[in-house]
């Protein structure tokens, strides 16, 4: 008896589909291994708060600050990134930033005084803020039209996912040390210890894009076409001579051959920048505004100050970014479904509410600074608003925001304009981080009174100026 043996050209064609589909999402998950790192250095902070405050007797605008200088760095890192990226690559300019983490690590736990934490935070920061603009931008430009969106809100769960393992290892080194101001190993507190292990992931990163492919758009612009050919090969699944050669075409195209972009390429003819330009700043502004990082940086300090025991607060902290998470693969599963536009307007609504909940719930506290007391059940109240508000963020404006800036920008400025936007993320970051203290002093009922206010700006913004770009290619994106 004869079996028909030969090969389905229909099957063979699906199973190398879907293995140049699973080598971009290994490629991607490396990358975002770097927004990892940017979740983690930026949260691991949440659990040393209260142990600097105390030892280096700090107010409120020195906490403040020491908190929130890393933002600083992390603002001159997005601003340099770009143009590192055109002349160095997207992975080699991965390599630097996790050196600056590395570093960073290091020197954040070994410091003598606040002076050298600002010193050593900033350094990490410029580190998270070149690992921030160019995980997204790398991801965006290896990754098929079809998926792009779903690879890109990678960058956004390996961020919420640095924020649970941050702060899940902050509560377990206090717990394990009695306190996190108390000691633990070689005779240093606990505190310290949650900044030394954020070498591990530093190192893993920087081992792991040894191993990614350069993307294929930065070697078209440097004239490494053979190079680029292969890469587009395996990632976009291209066999024939003639759809390589027409990718790369369009590629050469877009990115005006062998040309940089500058900061002069971002003008417009009225308001100074491109509106596009305007767009992705007013989005990383706005992801800020609305106050997420001061639940993932402060959280613990909030929660005790009206009540709950220093473990208890830990553990809700924790909790929160459980939460988190697992919205963020929600987001995932329903961005090339939904598009970007549509989660952005659920989201913005969602947190409207929520934030304006959450002020009525602190109009109801008594005392001032960290001596608050919350009546029940305005308490409980507070901590379920407080989750529903960051399922609303973790659901839109987390991974869409970085998603959008990855793809939006026409590819001849895409690099410059990421920067610009990333930048100004960052700056907007240091704002809302540096003066929450103060306004909580002020009464946190004001404080998030007004991140109420900004969500719903958030959704006027979005209404009028922000375009879907779901199932779009980069080289079709129009400034």
């Amino acid at each position: 008896m004869n079996l028909n043996t030969s090969t389905n050209p229909d099957n063979t064609q699906e199973e190398e589909t879907a293995r140049a589909t699973a080598r971009v999402v290994l490629i991607a998950a490396a990358a975002a291994i770097g927004g990892f790192l940017f979740g983690f250095d930026t949260a691991v902070i949440n659990g040393a708060v209260d142990a600097v405050r105390h030892g280096f007797a700090l107010g409120a605008g020195e906490i403040g600050f020491a908190v929130s200088c890393a933002l600083l760095g992390s603002a001159l890192g997005a601003w340099y990134a770009g143009p590192l990226a055109d002349r160095l690559g997207r992975v080699r300019t991965m390599q630097v930033a996790a050196l600056f983490l590395m570093v960073s690590a290091l020197g954040s736990g070994l410091v003598h005084g606040v002076l050298d934490l600002v010193l050593w935070r900033v350094v990490g920061g410029i580190g998270v803020g070149m690992a921030s603009v160019i995980a997204p931008a790398y991801i965006a430009e290896v990754s098929p039209a079809n998926v792009r969106g779903r690879l890109g809100s990678m960058q956004q769960l390996a961020i919420v996912l640095g924020i649970f393992v941050a702060l899940l290892s902050d509560a377990w080194l206090a717990s394990t040390a009695g306190g996190a101001a108390k000691v633990l190993w070689l005779g240093l507190e606990a505190w310290r210890w949650m900044f030394l292990v954020a070498t591990v992931p530093a190192l893993i990163y920087g081992v792991l894009v040894l191993g990614v492919p350069e993307s294929p758009r930065y070697l078209v612009a440097r004239g490494r076409l053979p190079e680029a050919r292969t890469v587009l090969a395996k990632v976009l699944d291209l066999h024939s001579d003639s759809a390589l050669d027409a990718k790369v075409n369009d590629i050469a195209h877009s990115l005006r051959a062998e040309y940089r972009p500058t900061l002069r390429d971002l003008r417009g003819p009225r308001t100074g920048l491109l509106p596009i330009v305007w767009t992705g700043i007013l989005l990383s502004v706005f992801q800020q505004f609305v106050g997420i990082n001061v639940i993932f940086y402060y959280s613990s300090t909030l929660w005790h100050s009206v009540g709950f025991s220093e473990t208890d607060s830990f553990s809700i902290t924790v909790a929160t970014s459980i939460v988190n998470v697992l919205v963020t693969l929600v987001a995932i599963a329903l961005v090339d479904k939904i598009g970007r536009k549509p989660l952005l307007l659920i989201g913005s609504a969602g947190m409207t509410i929520t934030l304006g909940l959450m002020a009525v719930c602190f109009s109801q506290a008594t005392g001032s600074g960290t001596n608050l007391s919350m009546p029940e059940p305005w308490g409980m109240i507070a901590l379920v608003a407080a989750n529903a508000y960051v399922v609303c963020f973790g659901l839109s404006w987390g991974p869409m925001v970085w998603v959008l800036l990855g793809e939006m920008f026409p590819n001849s400025i895409r690099a410059i304009a990421l920067a610009v936007a990333a930048a100004a993320q960052w700056m907007a970051n240091f704002a809302i981080t540096s003066t929450f203290p103060w306004l909580a002093e002020m009464g946190l009922a004001f404080a998030y009174g007004l991140y109420a206010l900004f969500a719903l700006l958030s959704l006027l913004f979005v209404m009028r100026a922000v375009r879907e770009t779901r199932g779009i290619e980069l080289e079709d994106m129009k400034a």
